[in-house]
């Protein structure tokens, strides 16, 4: 029985210019969006963001996929900054008042457990989305043997742009709609996929440059 290598189990194939190309054949790209606390909205803005969610999903024509990522709020990094200003404190008591309140603030954390949460919405383009005769058999296969799909899916420069812009129309639609629910949006850029995956697979390490030498 043959042993499968991380990598084979993973569905990205590449990202280039802020598109992901899966092992299938299919193109994507990711917004990250802001969350909107629905509890503390009055009654006639949560009705507002209902109905307009409600407009969100009758405004396109394609599947789109929603994903919620939540993971340990690390603050290290803000530790750090804390201990290396009280640090330079000259007056004893600011010191010692900066060094308690690095305590009580990973304390609160340890004990608290803070997650932190993001929101994504995933916007597909399939290059075989209407085959033909021809067409439905690189779709079939693309299901059964996506490996081998996406090796006949290399596009040229050309038809990358047209998938890439077609693709891009469908970002602009979801984003002119979610305007209405009152949340920030963007497009994630290349470096910003890679540390997403990344940590979506190593949910336990901290992604670094160096990480994707290997």
């Amino acid at each position: 029985m043959s042993i499968q290598s991380t990598k084979q189990l993973v569905e990205v194939a590449d990202i280039k210019d802020n598109v992901v190309f899966l092992k299938n054949g299919s193109l994507r790209a990711v917004i990250e969006i802001t969350a909107v606390n629905f509890e503390l909205k009055s009654e006639a803005e949560q009705v507002a963001i209902l109905q307009n969610f409600q407009k969100v999903l009758n405004s396109v024509d394609f599947p789109l996929q929603i994903a919620i990522t939540s993971r340990r709020l690390d603050i290290g990094d803000y530790l750090g900054v804390v201990d290396a200003a009280a640090a330079s404190l000259s007056n004893e008591l600011l010191k010692i008042q900066a060094g308690e309140y690095s305590k009580f603030v990973k304390e609160l954390s340890d004990l608290a457990n803070i997650m932190a949460k993001k929101f994504y919405v995933v916007v597909p383009f399939y290059i075989f989305e209407a085959p033909g005769k021809a067409g439905l058999l690189k779709s079939l296969k693309s299901i059964f043997k996506p490996s081998a799909t996406v090796k006949e899916a290399v596009l040229d420069d050309d038809r990358f742009k047209t998938y890439q812009t077609q693709l891009l129309q469908r970002v602009e639609l979801v984003l002119d709609s979610l305007i209405g629910l009152g949340v920030r949006t963007r497009v994630l850029e290349k470096d910003e996929l890679l540390k997403m995956f990344y940590e979506l697979y190593n949910p336990s390490s901290k992604f670094q440059t160096k990480n994707l030498e290997t």
